[in-house]
């Protein structure tokens, strides 16, 4: 009869990493002394409070007449503004990373191409928003379009990214199953693979718009349209009530579009 060793045996004959975990341990204690170096705190200026208490002022008593006004400077159109913003800057990149995402796939294309287009979404991705921002208020001018084109191109980088990762997923057993009972290209494409990422795709898409959101309020503040550059333009000139209703807005619209978005995803992924 062979013999099997207890479970005690088995935890006494377990690999000895001891010394592997003490390096990584006094690595990160070395990062971190390091890091933290070059950070100097000199504690709170009179400029950071002010503008701390101000705004703390301003959410408890904001400007209702900002809120409820229908004038281009008021709450509501600025706010929507940036919501416009964001939803056609998530709607083009979320298009035009389609063929970003096929292009760049490796169980798709030539490796030669893959890796191409792999290296044009890193580049894209390297700068952050506000850099590509600043690049293209030189070419559209401020305004709402350039924010547009902005979070076009951002989106492209982050949303071509998660759709590889979905077409790398692929289940291809399905698309062999459909090749077996005779069905054209056209077919497999739709009942094969579409109904596989689309799953994804609009997870990713909704994800993208949660961002563009909070991106598009930051744009604003170098220009690019949106609530962004009247927030930044209140808190300069110290009118904290107004700075409270811009907030408070964006505070509201978040949570709605947060609930609404997690409502989504979470009956994507359940498959509902």
């Amino acid at each position: 009869m062979q013999y099997k060793p207890t479970v005690i045996e088995k935890y006494e004959a377990r690999p000895r990493v001891w010394w592997l975990y003490s390096i990584i341990v006094i690595v990160l204690a070395v990062l971190l002394g390091w890091s933290g170096s070059s950070v100097e705190f000199r504690g709170i200026t009179a400029k950071g409070s002010e503008v701390a208490s101000g705004i703390f002022f301003g959410l408890i008593q904001p400007d209702f007449s900002m809120l409820f006004s229908t004038a281009k400077e008021a709450v509501p159109y600025l706010l929507m503004e940036t919501v416009c913003i964001a939803i056609l800057g998530t709607v083009i990149g979320g298009i035009l990373a389609l063929p970003f995402a096929f292009l760049a796939s490796y169980k798709l294309m030539p490796k030669a191409v893959a890796f191409i287009f792999n290296a044009l979404i890193l580049l894209i991705r390297t700068l952050p928003s506000i850099v590509w921002a600043l690049v293209w208020i030189r070419v559209t001018g401020p305004g709402a379009f350039c924010g547009v084109v902005t979070q076009s191109i951002c989106s492209i980088g982050m949303i071509s990214k998660m759709y590889i990762t979905a077409i790398e997923d692929l289940d291809t057993s399905i698309l062999e199953s459909l090749d077996a009972s005779g069905c054209t290209s056209f077919q497999k494409i739709r009942y094969g693979i579409i109904p596989q990422l689309i799953p994804n795709f609009i997870s990713t898409i909704i994800y993208r718009f949660d961002i563009n959101i909070k991106d598009a309020t930051t744009l604003g503040i170098v220009g690019a349209g949106g609530i962004g550059a009247a927030l930044i333009q209140c808190i300069n000139s110290r009118r904290w009530t107004m700075v409270g209703s811009f907030i408070l807005a964006m505070i509201i619209l978040m949570l709605v579009i947060e609930y609404f978005s997690t409502h989504i995803r979470s009956k994507l992924a359940r498959g509902q």
